[in-house]
């Protein structure tokens, strides 16, 4: 492995809503884990070649442990589904230290949270620091139906309970989310975070968007992608390697990498996590990630190999 990992121990397991497992996790010693900032996530090595990603929904204020919301997704690739079937109460697991790709704006005057689903997970622990630092918050939950949501116990009794407003699909229309009302006319300072499916986060970006919020001011971050492979053949070289590839129609980056003998670490393998990322030498990546910001994209001098492919005919890569 080539980063430092983290050994912890599955301390608690809850079984809330509808197929979600909420974790907490503590070194076995009983020692203080790693400090994280709200919106931080931790790897999960389930398995050799199984890495999943998961948000941290703990308070942040708390070094005893971490806590963990993972939904059993019937699309799963593997990640959700080992972690229903293998994390019990005792269970030992490596984890990454916490990273950070979707962090709590230090300037913001007052923030929007709006969790989708297990998308609430993040939310939950922006919350708590927001509480913490006395800063101006409100947390809006939305999901299919109160039996299948999790964390809703938790809600009505934090410190920060009147803040939260929860929306359900199958309730009446006068609790669902009314976007417009609740994103107003963008103020100074107001900054929109979003986690949840992909087509409820296009839907709230969109509106923000439309209603006149700065990108910069609207923060997201995607759990799971549809992968598009379209387009043509290009060439890759590797330029500390030597090798150059094809990569065919359809075909990753990074398989074409693999295929010559070159390994890239991966894990998400859908352009969220970051893993894959390598310096762009030469020619005009066609980006289809959502980890890099639309600054970091014009600079076309980073790639995601797991996702994106090349507008030109050869990528040189700093690999």
């Amino acid at each position: 492995m080539s980063e430092q990992l983290v050994t912890v121990v599955v301390r608690k397991r809850d079984e809330q809503g509808e197929g979600v497992v909420v974790l907490e996790l503590a070194d076995p010693q009983g020692r203080p884990l790693p400090a994280f900032a709200a919106g931080a996530h931790v790897d999960l090595h389930l398995q050799p070649g199984l890495v999943r990603q998961y948000s941290l929904c703990g308070d942040p204020a708390s070094s005893a442990s971490y806590r963990l919301g993972v939904l059993k997704d019937p699309a799963s690739r593997g990640g959700s589904l080992a972690v229903h079937a293998q994390l019990q109460p005792g269970c030992e697991i490596h984890i990454s230290r916490p990273r950070n790709h979707f962090p709590l704006a230090p300037e913001a005057r007052r923030s929007i949270l709006i969790g989708g689903g297990i998308g609430i997970t993040p939310m939950l622990a922006m919350a708590y620091a927001l509480t913490a630092a006395d800063s101006d918050f409100e947390l809006h939950y939305c999901g299919r139906s109160r039996a299948r949501s999790a964390f809703l116990d938790e809600l009505a009794q934090v410190p920060f309970a009147r803040r939260v407003q929860t929306h359900f699909d199958d309730e009446a229309p006068a609790q669902q989310l009314d976007l417009v009302r609740v994103l107003g006319q963008p103020q100074p300072g107001t900054h929109v975070y979003v986690c949840g499916p992909a087509g409820f986060m296009d839907w709230v970006i969109g509106q923000a968007i439309a209603q006149g919020y700065a990108d910069d001011h609207v923060h997201r971050e995607y759990f799971r992608l549809a992968v598009d492979a379209s387009g043509g053949s290009f060439e890759v070289q590797a330029a500390r390697s030597g090798k150059t590839v094809q990569v065919a129609e359809g075909q990753s980056i990074v398989e074409a990498l693999s295929a010559a003998g070159i390994k890239i670490d991966i894990s998400c393998e859908q352009g969220v996590c970051g893993t894959c990322l390598c310096d762009v030498l030469e020619g005009l990546p066609d980006h289809r990630d959502v980890y890099l910001t639309d600054e970091e994209k014009q600079a076309n001098d980073q790639i995601l190999v797991c996702c994106s492919r090349a507008k030109s005919q050869k990528l040189v890569l700093d690999i």
